[in-house]
């Protein structure tokens, strides 16, 4: 099953619609997005927390890294430059922190609430190599803007 991202993203609106707190909403689009393609084997919400500090928020699949600094990894390197992470091999991505084994691929992208602020990063690891595409960080980034972008 892949993704289709128009309908996942009506799915998640019709879901998210006038809800203003930040963890039910990263709760659902965790959920929605987990199951909506066979390749994402964890898909989650890493929050800001403080000065160039991420914590685990909701997600789905086995357990994640609690605590991620800017300054380390994947996720850190989406906070820390607000632009998207694909990562066809994270064995070849500089400070990857493997919060799993099983992990072969990923992509992350920086989360934005209203004025640019910086609400954390949304997570989806794969156990397929090069897994995501540019369709996935188009579909995605278009559905967290409409559902953080008002924040």
């Amino acid at each position: 099953m892949k993704v289709d991202y128009p309908t996942l993203a009506a799915t998640i609106a019709s879901l998210t619609e006038g809800e203003t707190d930040e963890v039910a909403l990263m709760a659902t689009v965790a959920c929605e997005v987990h199951h909506s393609d066979d390749r994402f084997d964890w898909t989650g919400f890493y929050r800001v927390v403080g000065p160039e500090l991420l914590k685990i928020g909701p997600y789905q699949g086995g357990h994640g890294c609690l605590v991620i600094p800017f300054s380390r990894g994947v996720c850190g390197a989406a906070a820390r430059t607000g632009e998207v992470q694909l990562v066809p091999d994270v064995e070849a991505f500089p400070g990857h922190i493997a919060c799993s084994s099983s992990t072969r691929s990923e992509i992350v992208l920086p989360v934005f609430g209203k004025g640019g602020r910086l609400i954390g990063v949304f997570d989806i690891d794969s156990d397929l190599p090069a897994a995501f595409t540019q369709e996935d960080s188009d579909g995605l980034s278009t559905i967290l803007d409409s559902v953080f972008g008002g924040l």
